[in-house]
């Protein structure tokens, strides 16, 4: 959402919210900056119940701290907590991959509709490799978080799918920084999700387990050279001053 653009009452309160995630994933609202509802309200131009409800529904998915007498900050992950992400994604995904290879055959509409959901997602999943092969961060955070986000109809089971989304987004929130600063982030940048698409097609249980696990073995390596310090953590670099209102996208 642009300052300069105009924002509509029915969807206030969501604008808000997606505008500051996306400043929040693209290294713009840099972990532990501080601000308050009246600078957001006056930056965006609206009344400060909008942007209460968003700043405090941010709060409710991990991404801002909420201070009573300082108003919020943006949340500082470590690289413990990052592990813990990883380990808890590992954790269901293996849940929902048994389930998927183990329950009873899916209705015929069932399966018509997985079907139609990989081929969507496979286009998702070439974007996503494309982007993390160049190194594009931008464009590979979008697609990737839409590519899971996509996949879900597999589950079908909206709370598994909304706390996986949601550990994405903030392991994404965590990894911004690093990257943005580290001259060989590309080769830390995964790409397994075309391998993944083809071998669910494929319905091959062992090969969709050899992705998943690489997928996680990846993060696990990259935390493990991040508390090595290597790179060291970017310390966030010099922030504006916290008096002053985030620029919006």
């Amino acid at each position: 959402m642009c300052a300069s653009g105009a924002v509509t009452r029915s969807t206030l309160r969501q604008q808000i919210a997606d505008a500051l995630r996306d400043e929040v994933l693209a290294g713009r609202l840099q972990p532990g900056r501080e601000f308050t509802v009246k600078q957001i309200a006056e930056q965006y131009g609206v009344s400060a119940t909008p942007v209460r409800e968003a700043l405090f529904d941010l709060s409710a998915h991990g991404l801002l701290e909420s201070d009573q007498h300082r108003g919020f900050r943006v949340r500082e992950f470590t690289v413990a907590d990052y592990r813990s992400m990883v380990e808890a994604r590992a954790l269901v995904t293996e849940g929902v991959i048994r389930g998927l290879f183990s329950g009873p055959p899916p209705a015929d509409a069932q399966t018509a509709g997985h079907r139609d959901c990989l081929v969507s997602v496979r286009r998702r999943a070439q974007e996503a490799a494309r982007a993390a092969q160049g190194g594009d961060l931008d464009i590979l955070i979008g697609y990737d978080l839409r590519f899971w986000r996509e996949l879900g109809v597999l589950v079908s089971n909206a709370y598994i799918t909304d706390f996986l989304h949601r550990l994405g987004v903030q392991a994404w929130v965590f990894a911004v920084p690093y990257l943005r600063h580290d001259v060989g982030a590309r080769e830390w940048l995964w790409h397994g999700h075309p391998e993944l698409v083809a071998a669910l097609t494929l319905g091959d249980h062992d090969a969709v387990r050899a992705v998943m696990d690489d997928y996680n073995t990846h993060a696990l390596n990259w935390a493990d050279r991040l508390a090595a310090g290597n790179p060291a953590h970017p310390g966030h670099g010099p922030q504006a001053p916290s008096a002053g209102a985030p620029e919006p996208r």
